[in-house]
């Protein structure tokens, strides 16, 4: 008798032990680690590499999944998450067109999405979309301040013809205008191009006092050069997707002298002793460079590692009303990043709000400029 019921026994411990057993939280990573955008989706990945093994003692399980800078597989991506791997969070993609559609699956799935590029979806979208990038048009101020003071009163764009480039067309325009600035040119281009001559001639046949590059990594080095070659000699400006060593790697002495809005990560050591960012900044920065090489650094990375850190501040709540791979936890998740006070990331402190999904402000960007090969922080 005591044999026939050891299958049982057997049985009832396993099922008591797994009952018990703490669950992994399984996180759905799609990125451009290829294609055109592969210069950010690269550097995102090298810093979610440092992610600890476990959050709020709980085991982390990473998907990583790559879009190939492409929206179909970003889509592809996203569906497999949520049917397949029934994740509790997607993060990315670095890449703005690919990050639109995983808000999307994200929204259907009622699964957090953690977008590592400032994504701006019209009202009613985006619902489980926060950002861990600066806001289009916090950055966008920054330039346009910088303007100002420097007597800038007309002023060009040359950008991308997708999704990154068309926010900022629409929030610097915006903006601009209620400044008093005048657009005399807009040009676009897609991140596949090898050549914006065209662009570019009708861009500094205009005589803008400055020009706004809207475009990102390895592919921002390209319309500056275009444009400095054709014998343009006033203000040049680059976005956040810019602020990495690509730009000054590929734009040589073309791109000395201009101008970069950019997260904290990029230069940390020159934030003032008391803000909030800086000892996980430097100290991110330190352990980033130790593993990738020195200079290595760039706000695409740092977008990667900050993830955590909002999953450290809020998965403890989330626990307390749901276990890992339940609908559950993930909805807590949601409400917890809605509801916080405040979080610490190496970029700023992000403060969401259920209107609110980007949650940083005018401590979370620097200008910097570019000088002898080398970022220089703006002071004015």
């Amino acid at each position: 008798m005591k044999t026939r019921f050891r299958p049982l026994i057997a049985a009832l411990v396993t099922a008591f032990a797994a009952a018990n057993a703490h669950a992994e939280i399984t996180i759905g990573v799609s990125l451009p680690l290829t294609g055109p955008a592969s210069g950010l989706g690269i550097p995102t990945k090298n810093g979610i590499s440092l992610w600890p093994e476990t959050i709020a003692g709980e085991k982390v399980r990473i998907i990583m999944l790559d879009d190939a800078s492409d929206t179909t597989q970003s889509a592809k991506n996203g569906r497999r998450f949520i049917t397949e791997d029934k994740v509790d969070v997607i993060v990315g993609s670095t890449a703005t067109p690919a990050s639109v559609v995983l808000a999307d699956i994200a929204t259907e799935g009622k699964t957090v999405q953690i977008s590592t590029s400032p994504v701006d979806l019209p009202e009613g979208r985006g619902m489980w979309t926060f950002r861990v990038a600066q806001s289009t048009p916090l950055m966008a101020s920054a330039i346009i301040e910088h303007m100002k003071k420097h007597g800038v009163k007309t002023y060009a764009y040359l950008g991308y013809s997708d999704a990154y480039g068309e926010i900022w067309y629409k929030s610097f325009t915006d903006l601009a205008g209620k400044a008093g600035l005048s657009s005399v040119a807009t040009e676009r281009f897609a991140r596949a191009d090898t050549s914006v001559t065209a662009q570019s001639l009708k861009i500094v046949a205009a005589k803008p006092d400055a020009i706004l590059i809207g475009a990102s990594g390895s592919g921002s080095a390209m319309p500056h050069k275009a444009v400095v070659e054709r014998n343009y000699k006033g203000k040049i400006y680059q976005t956040h997707g810019a602020a990495s060593r690509d730009l000054i790697r590929l734009g040589g002495k073309d791109v000395e002298g201009s101008f970069v809005v950019a997260g904290l990560a990029v230069m940390p050591e020159a934030l003032p002793d008391n803000h909030p960012s800086k000892k996980l900044a430097v100290d991110f920065v330190d352990r980033y460079e130790k593993q990738f090489g020195a200079g290595t650094r760039n706000q695409f990375a740092a977008h990667g590692y900050d993830a955590q850190l909002l999953l450290q501040a809020v998965v403890p709540q989330a626990l307390k009303k749901g276990k890992p791979g339940t609908p559950e936890f993930r909805a807590a998740l949601k409400d917890a990043l809605e509801s916080t006070k405040g979080i610490t990331i190496t970029q700023g402190v992000v403060r969401y709000t259920p209107k609110d999904h980007f949650g940083l402000e005018d401590d979370a960007r620097v200008l910097l400029t570019i000088d002898n090969g080398n970022w220089k922080l703006v002071n004015n």
